[in-house]
């Protein structure tokens, strides 16, 4: 069970209104195809910009939170949230409606940034990743059941994300102002950790979001025309999927550390290649619905997995943040590459593409979880020589995985530092214990 006393709230609510775009991005994609004069792979462009955008923020400030501080950069991100997704909901005009849903991701990329970054310095960031995993799932369902009742503008779903970015705002009154002249900051100045593994994860994490996306993209149009659903019961699909995936977070914040990393990343994702496959390739309203709750309840619970994972890297969060950016990348292509793929193969070829393309990415993922999946550490006073902060290994139990960055052997060679001991006392070095007189010299004690 998370423990409400220490979960971060004002930075769940930040991670919220960050991540609440992708999971509304078949409503949103959906309703831009139907409300405005565009084709599906138009509308499926519109919804890449965004998410490009998103992406593009997390890489322009991935290294600038500390200087800026949390609380005024988060503010930044919402204000551009609401007002990009506010002036995008209540026009028609195509180019006025991309400009802003392009100003508003990037918005919604800024506030990502800040919850990634923050919650890589939590005490546990596998903790706060599935809180504000629970928290986004659970509003997004509440959208996907309360959207269809109130009319087929392509406005509504924009509506929604910008006035939950405004809600959020007061809540950034929490945050610290700024870090980057506390001594953790400047100490913690060097150069990235695990750089090899942080390559790696952040390739294939593109590479798994693209193909997430490239099937949530499209399934509002494959619930709709291949499974025969209405558009109100496909809404109770995804609401119902949602409330799965609720279930699934659950469950991986009660697991957290026990199960590793590595069995949920790669068991995970086999798991989630075959709901693909059942999805994409579904003709009736039953298999399609039994495709999305499965793969609903899955998803979450993996990319849990995976945000816990980048964030033990790195404590700054760099790395978080990177790796979230690179995700945000393979979401921002999810929506056009599968338009074009449904297009050329349809959506059972799409889904079996897919699907073989996340068995190909397990691996490597699953290898750096493998790699990187050393005891938990504690933030400590011992520095290497140049001034890069050290860590000392826990000495109790009970230690959160991941509160700082895992020492892989590779990366992290063992120092042995020689200490000059003063030599052992022989026997007639010393006497008994007891008053002798002043002059008396040592001499071995009574036999």
């Amino acid at each position: 069970m998370l423990a409400l006393r220490t979960t971060p709230w004002p930075l769940v609510a930040v991670f919220t209104a960050g991540y609440l775009p992708p999971y509304l991005l078949p409503t949103t994609v959906g309703r831009l195809d139907t409300g405005l004069p565009l084709s599906a792979t138009q509308a499926g462009a519109v919804g890449s910009a965004l998410l490009l955008s998103s992406a593009s923020a997390g890489f322009l400030l991935a290294s600038r939170v500390e200087r800026a501080g949390a609380r005024a950069l988060a503010r930044f991100g919402l204000a551009l949230a609401f007002l990009g997704y506010g002036a995008a909901s209540l026009t028609t005009a195509v180019p006025a409606v991309v400009a802003g849903a392009v100003l508003g991701g990037f918005g919604s990329g800024t506030a990502t940034t800040v919850a990634a970054t923050r919650i890589a310095a939590e005490r546990d960031p596998h903790r706060a990743s599935t809180a504000g995993l629970l928290s986004v799932s659970a509003l997004a369902g509440a959208v996907y059941l309360t959207v269809p009742h109130l009319g087929r503008s392509h406005g509504l779903p924009l509506a929604a994300i910008a006035l939950t970015a405004l809600a959020v705002w007061p809540l950034t009154g929490r945050l610290p102002a700024g870090t980057g002249t506390s001594p953790a900051a400047r100490t913690a100045s060097g150069p990235l950790p695990h750089r090899r593994s942080g390559l790696v994860l952040a390739v294939t994490v593109l590479c798994w979001s693209l193909a997430q996306n490239s099937l949530w993209g499209v399934s509002g149009r494959i619930g709709l025309t291949q499974a025969g659903l209405g558009d109100a019961a496909l809404g109770l699909v995804f609401a119902v999927a949602l409330g799965a995936g609720l279930m699934g977070v659950l469950v991986a914040g009660a697991l957290g550390p026990r199960l590793g990393r590595a069995m949920p990343v790669g068991a995970g994702t086999a798991l989630i290649a075959g709901c693909i496959v059942v999805s994409a390739s579904a003709t009736t309203p039953t298999a399609f619905a039994t495709g999305e709750i499965a793969w609903n309840t899955l998803y979450p619970v993996v990319l849990s997995y995976l945000i816990g994972l980048a964030a033990s890297l790195d404590a700054r969060g760099r790395w978080a943040v990177l790796v979230g950016s690179a995700s945000s990348l393979g979401t921002a292509a999810g929506p056009l590459a599968g338009s074009v793929l449904s297009a050329q193969a349809g959506y059972a070829g799409m889904g079996l593409v897919l699907a073989g393309g996340l068995l190909l990415v397990a691996v490597p993922m699953t290898a750096v979880a493998l790699h990187t999946g050393g005891r938990p550490l504690l933030p400590g006073t011992i520095r290497r020589r140049g001034g890069t902060p050290a860590a000392l290994v826990a000495a109790t139990t009970g230690t959160p995985s991941g509160a700082v960055p895992e020492v892989g052997a590779a990366e992290q060679p063992v120092v042995e530092i020689d200490v000059d001991a003063p030599a052992l006392a022989v026997r007639g070095a010393y006497d008994t214990a007891g008053p002798r007189q002043a002059a008396a010299a040592p001499g071995p004690g009574p036999g």
